[in-house]
């Protein structure tokens, strides 16, 4: 991206991420796709994302400003207009669409429960970087929330992961056998559940596996940092690695541990591109494999 953009979000479209930014003119869309080069200057201050809706991002009509490590990228009045999390926090009853029940495999133990509007596709088990899932049933949101509580309720799978336990997952992946089978005998209870709860089932849904997507098929470094927080003049350069969901690794241009971006941290700031040979200006926790608890007993 050539001049100055402020970043809105990292979107899945069409199977592919997005970075998201506007100039206060246009919009821009461009995949942040594996070997991508970057350098990036961070510019202030971080203001408010505004909404996504009707297609498009709407931008915040008071230029809010937001603390610069913080993942709420919304100031409270386009929170207020977020049609997603009025639906996430069952703020909407009922709005005429059509939803899907999903069940998402994240890693040994952690399973997920969620709906989706069907007009989406797939496009939110991607940005949740969701390494298996499959559909189970479609219908009007009353009946897919209901069925989203009972399939939680009954201790069959969580509501919500957080982004921590995703990433720890990633060290030790079982093979795509191993997670077909865990998230293919969830699928049967589930179906066993809700067999007659007034919900469209889809017991023949396919068993989709995304780690290859998300270039995890071979592991992820052994140690990396991640970035906690970005500041006013901080530089990201380097080449990217494919995108989970809503990260990024980063292979630094000066070499060194790769750095892990929740592109959260992005959204609010402008980029301005430069030629840029290190990164700068970036606070970062230390994050490495877990020593082997085998191993270590054998030692001792």
């Amino acid at each position: 991206m050539d001049g100055v953009w402020t970043v809105t979000g990292l979107r899945w479209i069409d199977g592919e991420p997005r970075l998201t930014a506007g100039d206060g003119r246009r919009e821009h869309a461009r995949v942040v796709g594996a070997g991508l080069r970057i350098g990036w200057r961070i510019a202030g201050p971080r203001r408010c994302a505004g909404v996504w809706t009707g297609g498009r991002q709407r931008p915040c009509p008071y230029r809010e400003t937001i603390a610069a490590d913080s993942r709420t990228v919304q100031c409270p009045t386009c929170q207020s207009a977020d049609r997603g999390l009025a639906l996430a926090r069952d703020q909407i009853f009922d709005d005429g669409r059509t939803y899907r029940l999903y069940l998402a495999w994240f890693g040994d133990g952690l399973l997920k429960v969620g709906l989706t509007a069907e007009e989406r596709g797939t496009a939110r088990l991607q940005e949740q970087a969701a390494l298996a899932f499959t559909f189970v049933g479609r219908g009007r949101l009353p009946a897919v929330r209901r069925a989203e509580l009972t399939v939680a309720q009954a201790g069959l799978a969580r509501e919500r992961i957080p982004s921590g336990l995703k990433s720890a997952a990633w060290w030790d992946l079982p093979g795509p056998a191993e997670r077909h089978c865990r998230l293919g005998e969830l699928r049967g209870e589930v179906l066993r559940l809700l067999a007659g709860h007034g919900l469209e089932l889809l017991p023949d849904g396919p068993l989709v596996d995304q780690v290859d997507l998300f270039g995890l098929a071979g592991g992820v470094p052994e140690a990396y940092g991640e970035v906690r927080a970005l500041g006013d003049g901080a530089v990201l350069a380097g080449a990217l690695r494919p995108a989970i969901g809503g990260r990024l690794f980063l292979d630094r241009a000066e070499g060194g541990e790769p750095l892990l971006l929740d592109t959260r941290l992005l959204t609010g700031w402008a980029l301005r591109a430069i030629p840029a040979q290190r990164c700068e200006g970036i606070e970062l926790t230390a994050r490495a494999r877990p020593p082997d608890e085998a191993a270590q007993d054998a030692l001792f």
